[in-house]
């Protein structure tokens, strides 16, 4: 049995929870890699809807659930998600959850300079959610970020405090904004330690433990792979690496740790946010992918942008994260179209490309070449057998098999856990 990195091989959204809750069944311990609580993960349980932001949704299942050091963890969102999924009849304790205690903190202070940036932007916001990710990852980056260790140490994290406030007020002052305050800051971080540091312990040590005794780890990602801060449509990018060489580093263990790679992908596109989006449909038929697909933000709420399949832009994701198989889901989506386009290639200025520009000029000029490919009336949503798929269906998977170079190794036919055909177990080798 192996271990198996989750990602998103889109932008984001395309029902990383409802997998990685499947998986965890056959899982020992689930770790969450980095990202913050601009992202979310919707998981249905027996009728019962979970909505995660920081928690790994290992924690639904009562796995061991880790919150890794590549994430940026804003303490008070932490324990009021706690709180709520408590409600819900889901036990969180030290013995269950695990929270990195290198992780570096979002505080109030990052989420009044993320506003303050996406105001003065204007029409030229990159879209951000205002909670504060990006500040908090470039002062972890500057070597001025608090991490959750440093809530030990009253004294010095009031100096570091301190320091980083006046950085950020410097900002504030001169954009005309409303300034924080570091004495404020430190109180209410010290209301809160004691629960907060229940949860943390090197996470480093813990993961040594747990692959020498063999468990089975799930790495969970948030975002997509086009959202990487490296390899994503920059600067239209969340502030992390989402690609899969990130679980590793983001949970304190080895490449090596890593046995599989699944990326999870939509029968079709979305994007939240600004940035290039080429296959983008602006008519009826986007429309309508979007009420039958439910597509609003978990976090947010806000409505997703929806467009045809990007053969392109997901093979592209499947190269730079290493992507072994795939997971596709939202297929019924598609069930009753005539016809369906995929995108095979681009066109860029009178030539055809078959990879995502790194420009930002170029991306947003690249127009998309489609393959028109045979519908189908019938009905998959539900199916749980690869003969209960229509043959149409079958070879509209086939074909984008074919042009993305990866296997399909899941198919998600609803969001109930139940509704998945399983053609390829990504835990055993």
């Amino acid at each position: 049995m192996g271990n198996v990195a989750v990602i998103g091989a889109q932008w984001g959204d395309e029902g990383k929870g409802k997998i990685v809750d499947w998986l965890s069944e056959r899982a020992d311990v689930v770790v969450r890699f980095q990202g913050g609580h601009n992202a979310g993960h919707t998981l249905v349980v027996d009728g019962e809807t979970y909505k995660l932001s920081l928690l790994p949704s290992g924690i639904v299942r009562q796995k061991l659930s880790i919150i890794g050091s590549g994430v940026v963890v804003d303490p008070w969102a932490l324990l009021n998600e706690i709180k709520k999924i408590s409600e819900q009849g889901i036990s969180v304790s030290p013995q269950k959850l695990v929270l990195a205690d290198n992780a570096p903190l979002i505080l109030d202070i990052h989420q009044r300079i993320d506003l303050a940036r996406e105001k003065k932007r204007g029409n030229n916001k990159i879209g951000t959610t205002g909670r504060g990710i990006g500040p908090a990852y470039e002062d972890k980056v500057a070597r001025r970020g608090i991490r959750v260790a440093d809530l030990e140490s009253p004294d010095e994290l009031m100096t570091k405090l301190k320091e980083q406030f006046e950085y950020h007020n410097l900002f504030l002052k001169g954009v005309h904004e409303e300034i924080g305050s570091a004495e404020e800051t430190f109180r209410a971080l010290m209301t809160i330690s004691p629960e907060i540091r229940k949860f943390a312990q090197p996470v480093w040590r813990k993961m040594d433990e747990l692959r020498a005794k063999g468990s089975r780890i799930l790495f969970e990602g948030a975002q997509g792979v086009m959202l990487d801060i490296d390899h994503g449509t920059y600067p239209f990018v969340t502030s992390s690496n989402t690609v899969a060489g990130q679980a590793a580093t983001g949970s304190g263990t080895g490449p090596t740790s890593i046995n599989y790679v699944l990326g999870i992908t939509k029968a079709y596109t979305t994007r939240v946010g600004s940035g290039p989006f080429p296959s983008e449909l602006l008519d009826e038929t986007g429309q309508i992918l979007g009420e039958r697909g439910h597509e609003f933000g978990v976090v947010t709420g806000r409505k997703r942008r929806c467009g045809w399949f990007d053969a392109v832009m997901v093979k592209q994701a499947i190269k730079t994260s290493g992507i072994t198989g795939i997971a596709l889901t939202k297929m019924d989506v598609l069930d009753g179209f005539q016809t369906l386009k995929v995108c095979e290639a681009y066109e860029l200025e009178g030539n055809t490309i078959d990879y995502f520009p790194s420009s930002s000029k170029q991306q947003k000029e690249v127009r998309p070449i489609y393959r028109e490919i045979d519908g189908w009336s019938e009905c998959t949503r539900g199916a749980r057998s690869w003969s209960e798929l229509p043959s149409n269906a079958v070879k509209y998977i086939r074909q984008i098999e074919e042009l993305i170079e990866a296997p399909v190794a899941l198919l998600s036919t609803s969001p109930e856990r139940e509704d998945t055909i399983l053609v390829k177990d990504p835990f055993k080798d």
